[in-house]
C-alpha cells in the first residue's frame, strides 16, 4: 500500500513524494541506461529525462505492472531514441546480465570454451543496429517479442526474425574470432 500511496501523492504534484520515488528508482534506472549508453553522462541525462515523461505521465500509469517495470520500459525506450539520435553503438554488457538464449534442441547454439565474455560482448556490439537492439532486448533485458515490437515500433514476426537472424552473425562472428579470422 506503501508503493500506491506515493504514487498517488505524486499524481497529485506532491514534491516530496516524487523526490521520494526518484530515490527509490533512480540507481536502477541508471543501471538499465548504462548498458545501452557508453557515457555515464548520457546515462544519467536519460534516467532524468525518463523520470521527467513518467512523472508527466503517470496519470497513465494502472498498476497492471510494478512501477519499476512501467518506468523500466520509459528508461529503455529513452536510451534507444537517444543511441538513434546520435547513431551510438550500444555499450558492452555486464557479464551478469547474460542469460542462456532459449533455442529448440535442434538449433545447436554451441560456443567454444575458448570464446570468452568480452568476446561475446564485442560480438554483439558488432552487430548492425537492426539486430543489436533485438539481441539486447531479449536477451540481455529480458523482454519478449511482444514487448520488443512495442518498443521498437516493429511487428512481433519482424521482432522473432530480427533476432534469429542476429543470432545467426553473432554465431559466425564467434566462429571467426574463433578461427582467429577476427570479426
Amino acid at each position: 500500500m506503501f508503493q500506491v500511496d506515493i504514487i498517488e501523492q505524486c499524481k497529485q504534484n506532491n514534491r516530496k513524494a516524487q523526490l521520494q520515488l526518484y530515490n527509490q528508482y533512480c540507481d536502477g534506472m541508471y543501471i538499465v541506461a548504462k548498458r545501452f549508453l557508453k557515457d555515464a553522462n548520457d546515462a544519467e541525462d536519460v534516467v532524468q529525462e525518463a523520470f521527467i515523461k513518467a512523472f508527466e505521465k503517470l496519470n497513465q500509469y494502472k498498476a497492471e505492472v510494478t512501477f519499476g517495470a512501467w518506468l523500466k520500459r520509459i528508461v529503455v525506450n529513452k536510451s534507444i531514441d537517444f543511441l538513434k539520435s546520435k547513431k551510438q553503438d550500444l555499450v558492452e554488457l555486464e557479464e551478469v546480465h547474460l542469460k542462456m538464449i532459449d533455442t529448440p534442441k535442434d538449433d545447436l547454439w554451441l560456443v567454444d570454451d575458448a570464446i570468452t565474455i568480452k568476446d561475446v560482448k564485442t560480438a554483439i556490439n558488432a552487430l548492425s543496429g537492426k539486430y543489436q537492439y533485438v539481441v539486447m532486448l531479449y536477451l540481455i533485458e529480458g523482454y519478449d517479442h511482444q514487448e520488443i515490437s512495442e518498443i521498437l515500433n516493429i511487428s512481433q514476426v519482424a521482432s522473432r526474425t530480427q533476432l534469429s537472424r542476429g543470432k545467426v552473425k553473432l554465431q559466425e562472428l564467434l566462429k571467426h574470432k574463433k578461427n582467429g579470422t577476427g570479426y
